[in-house]
């Protein structure tokens, strides 16, 4: 079983409607896919490729190595108790927005990931146009309320992470069982080494690694909007004993002002499913409980 791959280029011509539908698909059964010829050139993504991997080896590398993962991993496996390394991650992670200090010493970075980043933000922008049409909503719905209805406020940060081979893959995960606390979530993901898994029907399958494609998944807010009708996905990544892999998430999410609910062409008298709440008290739920169940979160935040 495989997540769905979408060729983007067809929404502009004669098999639109079967584009559209894939997309829906998409969105409806399966919380992720993935999509080629979307726009962003290879010759950027070829470059981000390179600024994030020279940034891990030039100012990433040897933090990692002394990181409280590592550390205790090693005492983990000296005690040789059979025991898993739980509430860690065997990842190296630093984040990118508006605002916040960028790595400096590694040529290239900022200006390549600036561009890509402006790519990525309108793919995110044109992806939520495609969610508002097939869901029948205006267009613009899903990022006026992600704006907070006025302005232009949302948040849009990026993650780079990597994660370095592990000396014993089975004792701690890469990035635990999750899903995503904001709106569109926009993935580069590295091309040769996997890890990246979906729950879907209750199995674990993996994220297939295709080159160049972005991988596309809606997260908590998006579910909230659509009344359930687009469901956030439960996923993790595998520590693996060879390969540094690279993931590269960029985050489509509202102002942590933006109130969120069920968009009342989505719910009727007797089905609204989800509670209205202002984004930012939801992230303040969101950090306490990233790992377990989603639905208590609904419900904490509904209480408050």
């Amino acid at each position: 079983m495989a997540i769905p791959v979408i060729d983007f280029s067809k929404l502009n011509g004669e098999e639109r409607a079967k584009t559209m539908a894939e997309i829906a698909n998409g969105c409806e059964e399966w919380g992720f896919f993935q999509l080629v010829n979307h726009g962003i050139s290879v010759e950027l993504l070829e470059r981000v490729k390179k600024v994030c991997n020279e940034c891990y080896k030039q100012e990433r590398e040897e933090k990692f190595k002394k990181s409280a993962p590592v550390k205790l991993l090693n005492e983990l496996v000296e005690k040789n108790s059979g025991e898993k390394l739980e509430n860690m991650d065997w990842e190296d992670v630093f984040s990118l927005f508006d605002g916040c200090e960028w790595p400096s010493n590694t040529q290239g970075f900022k200006e390549t990931m600036a561009e890509y980043r402006a790519e990525l933000k309108k793919l995110a922008e044109k992806l939520m146009e495609l969610m508002d049409e097939n869901l029948g909503l205006p267009n613009g719905y899903i990022k006026k309320a992600f704006n907070g209805r006025e302005g232009n406020n949302a948040f849009f940060g990026t993650k780079v992470s990597h994660y370095p081979p592990c000396p014993e893959p089975e004792l701690i995960d890469g990035l635990r069982a999750h899903t995503d606390a904001g709106g569109v979530i926009l993935l580069f993901q590295d091309d040769i080494v996997n890890g990246l898994q979906i729950l879907k029907d209750g199995k674990w399958i993996d994220v297939q690694p295709i080159a160049n494609s972005i991988v596309i998944n809606t997260g908590d807010q998006i579910e909230v909007l659509t009344n359930g009708r687009y469901k956030s996905v439960w996923h993790r990544v595998l520590a693996t004993p060879d390969g540094n892999r690279r993931s590269i998430a960029s985050f489509y999410n509202p102002s942590l002002e933006a109130t969120i609910a069920p968009a009342p062409q989505l719910v009727d008298k007797v089905n609204q499913t989800y509670p209205k709440f202002v984004f930012g008290d939801y992230m303040s739920v969101y950090v306490e409980q990233k790992f377990l169940p989603k639905e208590p979160r609904f419900h904490a935040v509904k209480a408050m």
